[in-house]
């Protein structure tokens, strides 16, 4: 995630982006065309309104209620006394996990960045919020190109293009349905998941 926002140069080979090595882009170029969903989304101190002005300083209101929106997060919002004006607290500590990832895809949308990277975006919510996460980010994959890291197999099931990292080297590439079919580390990876998401309700069924 690293490299590919450019936080740092590849030791070795390039990074091409739309064909050009990413170090021939300025900063200001490839803000414009990508952005970071990290697993946990930095909020400032302020209200709703200013962290998501953060990224679109010129925002209309309609353009920030049409964001929230698309990340399940407008009626909620609108149904607080101050709407937007909602008081965030101290690093957003006066939202849930859910609501400050689902700010920060909003902030991601108003960039209108081409490229959108979700680095475990849903690994510190709650399971009704990461649906709602997962739905958005579905939608999402409509207009924009997405890249997911996830250790949630589930949940890049239907990803045009797979990458199978195993200690830091490309081990495999296909989708899910040609890993499955090809077997290795992809498919052993799954069924253990599957596996232990099988025991996870079993063992809630019991208790």
């Amino acid at each position: 995630a690293s490299l590919l926002m450019g936080f740092f140069d590849p030791a070795a080979g390039r990074i091409l982006l739309e064909g050009r090595d990413t170090r021939s882009f300025t900063p200001a170029q490839l803000r414009e065309k990508r952005i970071l969903v990290p697993q946990t989304v930095s909020l400032f101190s302020g209200t709703i309104r200013d962290n998501l002005l953060l990224a679109a300083p010129q925002a209309t209101d309609q353009e920030l209620l049409e964001a929230l929106e698309e990340v399940w997060l407008k009626d909620w919002v609108l149904a607080q006394p101050l709407g937007l004006d909602t008081d965030v607290g101290d690093a957003g500590q006066k939202l849930s996990g859910g609501q400050r990832q689902k700010i920060g895809i909003a902030r991601a949308l108003l960039c209108q960045a081409e490229y959108i990277l979700f680095d475990e975006a849903t690994s510190s919510v709650d399971l009704d919020s990461e649906r709602e996460i997962w739905r958005c980010i579905d939608a999402l994959a409509k207009t924009r190109t997405l890249l997911i890291i996830s250790h949630r197999l589930s949940t890049i099931q239907g990803a045009d293009q797979i990458y199978v990292l195993d200690q830091g080297q490309v081990a495999q590439r296909g989708t899910h349905r040609q890993l499955m079919a090809e077997g290795g580390l992809y498919r052993r990876l799954v069924e253990e998941q599957q596996l232990l998401e099988h025991q996870g309700e079993e063992g809630l069924y019991h208790d």
